[in-house]
C-alpha cells in the first residue's frame, strides 16, 4: 500500500477571493501524482465574518456557501456548488477528503438574550469573581437566511456554557452562563488555567443532550452530502472528551465506515496531557504531534547547538507513533498567529525528511511550504508586518520520494549531535524502492550505513542533487553516504516506475 501523506490545503492568510475550492479542483490530479493521498480542506461553512472568515468563528454549520447570511452567499473559499465539486474532484483524483470541523463554539449570533452570568478569572477559570448578575449576550442563533432548510434547530442560552461579551455593558470578559447545568464548567477538558472549557465566542454546552443530538445529526448530514473520508477536529482540549467518544462512535456506526479523525490538542510542552487524552478517547482519534513541531522550531532556531539525536524525544511519534500526525508547520504556528512557532527555511527540508521518509507517523504538509505565501497582518504589538513564506527547497521531490521509495525496514544511524541518518531497505511491492537518508545541521558529513546485500554492486545517487558523487554499495551491503552542511541527501538506486 502506498504511504499516506496529507496536504493541508490552506493557511490563515489565504486571500479572501472565493477561489480556493476551484483551485483544488484544478490541482487535484497533479497533487495525487505527486504523492498526496488525502487533502485537508478548511472549514467549509459560514463564519461570523462571512466571506472574510477563515472558518473558525463558525456561525452556521449548514451554510456551505449557499445562503445570504453575514453579508455574503459564498464563503471565503467559494460557493456551495464549488465546494461540492472540489470534494468530488479530490475523490475522483484518488485522494481522501478530510473536513475541518469546529464544534467548540459559535460566533455571530442573530439575537441577544437576557442571560444570568458570573464573571470569571481568566487565569483561573474555576474562580468566579463577584455575585451573579444579568447581561445581554449574543446567544440566540435563528439562521433566518437559511429559513430552516436542513435543520430547524434554534440555538439559545441553554446551548452555551459561557460567552466573552456583554452587549449592554459593552464589556469583553469571560462570563460563565448559569444555565440548567449549573455554575461549573464542563469536566473532561484540559486543566490549563484551572479548566480550559472556555476558549472563545459562545462556548457550546455539551451537557445539553439536544445539542449533542443536533451535532450528530449535522455530522451525518455532512457525510451524506460530501462522502467525507475523515475529520480534523478543532480545539479538542476544550471539549469534554466524552462528547467526541459519543460523536465519533455514532458517525462511524451510522455510516458503517471507519472514518479517520485527527484532533488538534495543541500542547507542545505537555506530552502527558496528550497521552491522557488518547487514553480517555480510547484511541478513537489521532493527534497532531505538537511536541515534535516544537522540536523542529527549536532545532531550526539554534542550529548546530541542537542535538539531532534527541529530535524525537518527548514526542507523540516516539510514544504513540500509530496515532501521530506529524507536521512542520500549520495555520496556527505560521508567523503572526497566536501559536506562532515557525521553522526556519534552511531547516524545513530536514524536518520534512524526518516526517516523510521514516516508517512512523502520518505526515501532513503545509500549503505555503509547497506553494509559497505572501501576506500582511498585525503582530502581537499591533504593528503591520509583511510576511513572505518561501517554498520549502526540494519539498515536491521529498513527497515523491515518500510515494515511491520510502518503504521497508528502517535502521537508524544517529552518528552525532549534528549528523544523523537512516536507511529504508525497500519492499517488493514497490520496484526499486529503498533509500538512504543523511542530514546535517552543521558541517558536511558522511555516515557509513548498511542498506543490504540486495543492493550490493548498485550505484545510489542523491535524488535531491545536493551531493553529485554517487555511492556504490559494497558486497556486504554498506555504503558511505554524504551530505552538505545544513542540508539533507536522499540516495536511491534509480528512478522507479509508478506503482
Amino acid at each position: 500500500m502506498q504511504n499516506g501523506t496529507i496536504l493541508q490545503y490552506f493557511h490563515s492568510y489565504y486571500p479572501a477571493n472565493g477561489v480556493l475550492w476551484n483551485k483544488i479542483s484544478e490541482d487535484a490530479v497533479r497533487l495525487c501524482k505527486m504523492g498526496f493521498t488525502a487533502i485537508w480542506l478548511p472549514p467549509a461553512y459560514k463564519g461570523a465574518s462571512g466571506s472574510n472568515s477563515v472558518g473558525y468563528d463558525v456561525y452556521d454549520l449548514y451554510d456551505l456557501g449557499e445562503f445570504d447570511q453575514k453579508n455574503s452567499i459564498m464563503t471565503k473559499y467559494g460557493t456551495h456548488h464549488e465546494f461540492l465539486q472540489a470534494v468530488k474532484n479530490v475523490r475522483k483524483a484518488g485522494m481522501h477528503f478530510y473536513a475541518d470541523i469546529v464544534l467548540n463554539h459559535k460566533g455571530g449570533a442573530d439575537e441577544k438574550e437576557q442571560v444570568i452570568v458570573k464573571r470569571v478569572n481568566p487565569d483561573n477559570r474555576n474562580e468566579m469573581v463577584g455575585d451573579e448578575f444579568t447581561i445581554e449576550a449574543y446567544t440566540r442563533f435563528t439562521f433566518s437566511g437559511r429559513n430552516n432548510k436542513y435543520s430547524d434547530f434554534i440555538w439559545n442560552q441553554e446551548c452555551f456554557s459561557g460567552v466573552d461579551y456583554a452587549a449592554d455593558l459593552d464589556e469583553s470578559s469571560i462570563f460563565k452562563i448559569l444555565n440548567s447545568y449549573g455554575d461549573a464548567w464542563e469536566e473532561g477538558v484540559d486543566s490549563e488555567r484551572g479548566n480550559f472549557d472556555y476558549l472563545m465566542y459562545a462556548d457550546i454546552e455539551f451537557r445539553n443532550n439536544i445539542v449533542r443530538e443536533e451535532l450528530k445529526k449535522w455530522g451525518l448530514w455532512f457525510w451524506r452530502l460530501t462522502n467525507v473520508s475523515g475529520f480534523r477536529l478543532d480545539a479538542v482540549k476544550h471539549i469534554d472528551y466524552h462528547f467526541y467518544n459519543e460523536w465519533l462512535d455514532t458517525i462511524r456506526h451510522e455510516t458503517k465506515e471507519e472514518l479517520f479523525a485527527v484532533g488538534e490538542y495543541w500542547a507542545p510542552n505537555d506530552l502527558e496531557s496528550m497521552l491522557n487524552y488518547i487514553d480517555n478517547t480510547g484511541g478513537r482519534m489521532s493527534l497532531f504531534d505538537a511536541p515534535l513541531q516544537e522540536n523542529f522550531h527549536i532545532a531550526a532556531s539554534i542550529g548546530k547547538d541542537f542535538d539531532l539525536r534527541t529530535i524525537f524525544d518527548n514526542t507523540l511519534l516516539q510514544t504513540r507513533p500509530e496515532l501521530a500526525v506529524t507536521l512542520v508547520e500549520n495555520h496556527d504556528t505560521q508567523p503572526l498567529q497566536a501559536l506562532e512557532s515557525p521553522v526556519a527555511t534552511w531547516f524545513k527540508p530536514l524536518a520534512y525528511a524526518l516526517i516523510l521518509l521514516r516508517e512512523a507517523g502520518y505526515p501532513c504538509v503545509f500549503f505555503p511550504d509547497l506553494f509559497g505565501a505572501t501576506y500582511t497582518g498585525k503582530d502581537g504589538e499591533g504593528n503591520e508586518k509583511k510576511i513572505i513564506i518561501d517554498l520549502c527547497p526540494n519539498l515536491e521531490k521529498l513527497i515523491h520520494l515518500r510515494k515511491l521509495y520510502s518503504y521497508g525496514l528502517q535502521v537508524d544511524y544517529f552518528k552525532n549531535e549534528n549528523l544523523i541518518g537512516w536507511i529504508r531497505k525497500g519492499s517488493e511491492e514497490f520496484k526499486n524502492s529503498g533509500c538512504a537518508v543523511v542530514l546535517s545541521s552543521a558541517e558536511p558529513g558522511s555516515i557509513r550505513m548498511e542498506i543490504g546485500r540486495d543492493f550490493a554492486g548498485k550505484k545510489m545517487s542523491d535524488a535531491l542533487n545536493n551531493c553529485q558523487d554517487g555511492v556504490v554499495i559494497d558486497q556486504d551491503g554498506y555504503g558511505d553516504f554524504s551530505t552538505l552542511g545544513g542540508n539533507v541527501s536522499v540516495y536511491i538506486t534509480k528512478e522507479s516506475n509508478e506503482n
